[in-house]
């Protein structure tokens, strides 16, 4: 059975408190005030950032990050926090939806930059529920969650040579509730390689480019061929996505709240630092693309300060995924981007799913602390609806928890979410609680890898490990603890029957 999506009016039904409840939702330093107004909100997502590159989460690190660093000294930083999905659709479906992706049409892999949108038209998110609360919503940086292109041709679906560049996409972030938007339409490594302000091209796509083959030295360059617009320059994406983000705080005034989503376009592929950063590591394009998502993160949270909005703003900084960076980058650089944890970007392992996730709200957060509570980004939806101090409709925010509480105290021991759900790249499954972790079938899900690998007889049929005795993975004890096994099977099934999983 699946939950009926969110509608308007059972939406509506759950208004009634409205802001002023925002000064109970968390309890502490929020209660001082009922006259304050709801806190400006900003979102900022890295793509393919690993849990090892910045140095406050991995000391070895082989790439400074400044600005990440101060941040997390500012705020509260998290050990165990995870994507929706290992791979980068999925995981901003789920930030935007509150709902795990698997639950949608999209069962593996992402989209493309011609697919259709994936959010369905019903389906309440962040940016509408926080704009029903007078917030002023934006976003800018990497859609990659389908866009309604007009096809020259209606009879055929939109693709390349058949895309009206003059006509305005009939769904697009303001279809989910962003009020102002500046996008690509999906990677940086796929076309159409062009911009869309408030949906329409702000230059058409008439050009195009034969791409570029992977380079692991001598160059981090890698796209697709296909259609791109005549000014459009590869290494001006990130310092524009930021110039945009900055704009965008910086235009806002002190009588209405702010959401805005920075969907930053590194440090996925292809790599292309601008010449400012270019020698800056030693870990050669990637480690450089890092440090300029690290200069990004100080420019956005300059501009929050610059403007005076700091002291009533919450910001947090997070990657999709995990950093794509196999062994052989490993063993080159000397530099672990996924930090201790097997595997990495697509991987049902931990270095697929696990990520930074660093936030700081002064006079909320207590500065320099840090989290072991485990948490997914798709609770930000839940989170935010008590921040405004809302609840989320049955038929809503299906995989979202509030982590207020963990926010406001580090200290919080009971586990706020019953437990959390994995999901590969192609599509394999895995359960999280407490310690344990259980996955699906025998193969890793990986980059490379078959989703499955056909058992031997007699012997384990999927994978079973304590994180906290093994947290890199390696002894699998599926055939010793039966009982796990069965109790976490069992809840993995019970959550992909039922819709949902957190109380409804």
């Amino acid at each position: 059975m699946i939950v009926q999506a969110f509608t308007r009016r059972g939406f509506l039904k759950t208004l009634g408190c409205g802001a002023v409840a925002f000064a109970v939702a968390g309890g502490g330093d929020l209660t001082r005030s009922s006259e304050r107004r709801p806190p400006n909100i900003v979102f900022i997502l890295a793509d393919d950032l690993g849990y090892g590159d910045p140095t406050c989460y991995n000391e070895q690190s082989k790439i400074p990050t400044p600005k990440m660093d101060r941040f997390a000294q500012e705020g509260i930083r998290f050990t165990d926090a995870h994507t929706g999905s290992a791979v980068c659709t999925p995981t901003r479906y789920g930030l935007q939806t509150g709902r795990y992706c698997w639950r949608s049409s999209l069962k593996r892999g992402v989209l493309g930059g011609y697919s259709e949108p994936l959010i369905e038209t019903d389906r309440l998110t962040i940016a509408a529920l926080l704009k029903r609360h007078g917030y002023h919503t934006g976003c800018a940086g990497k859609w990659h969650l389908g866009l309604g292109w007009v096809a020259k041709d209606p009879a055929e679906k939109p693709k390349e040579g058949n895309v009206d560049w003059r006509k305005p996409v009939t769904y697009g972030p303001r279809s989910v509730g962003y009020d102002y938007s500046y996008i690509i339409p999906a990677s940086l490594d796929m076309d159409p390689y062009c911009w869309l302000e408030n949906g329409r091209t702000v230059e058409p796509a008439t050009a195009h480019t034969p791409g570029s083959k992977r380079r692991w030295d001598g160059g981090g360059g890698f796209w697709r061929a296909g259609p791109i617009a005549p000014s459009f320059d590869f290494y001006q994406v990130l310092p524009t996505v930021t110039a945009k983000s900055v704009d965008f705080i910086q235009r806002q005034t002190a009588d209405r709240p702010f959401f805005f989503y920075a969907a930053l376009t590194a440090p996925h592929t292809p790599w292309m630092p601008t010449n400012e950063f270019r020698g800056k590591t030693k870990v050669d394009w990637y480690g450089d693309f890092v440090t300029e998502v690290d200069w990004a993160l100080g420019q956005i949270l300059k501009a929050v300060d610059d403007a005076g909005f700091g002291d009533n703003t919450l910001v947090i900084f997070t990657s999709d995924n995990g950093s794509h960076w196999p062994v052989a980058q490993i063993k080159q650089f000397g530099h672990r981007a996924n930090g201790p944890w097997r595997g990495q970007k697509s991987d049902i392992h931990e270095g697929g799913h696990r990520v930074p996730f660093i936030c700081r709200w002064p006079g909320r957060i207590k500065p320099g602390t840090q989290s072991r509570q485990t948490i997914c980004l798709t609770d930000m939806l839940a989170t935010c609806a008590a921040i405004v101090g809302d609840s989320l409709p049955a038929g809503a925010g299906q995989d979202s928890y509030n982590i207020l509480p963990a926010l406001l105290n580090p200290g919080l021991e009971n586990p706020i979410r019953e437990a959390t759900v994995h999901h590969s790249g192609n599509g394999v499954f895995a359960i999280r609680q407490g310690p344990w972790k259980l996955i699906e079938g025998l193969g890793s899900g990986g980059f490379t890898a078959p989703a499955q690998v056909k058992p031997k007889p007699g012997g384990p049929q999927g994978q079973l490990y304590n994180l906290q005795d093994d947290p890199g993975e390696q002894k699998n004890l599926w055939l010793q603890e039966p009982e796990i096994v069965e109790r976490l099977a069992a809840l993995l099934e019970r959550y992909k029957q039922q819709g949902y999983s957190r109380p409804i």
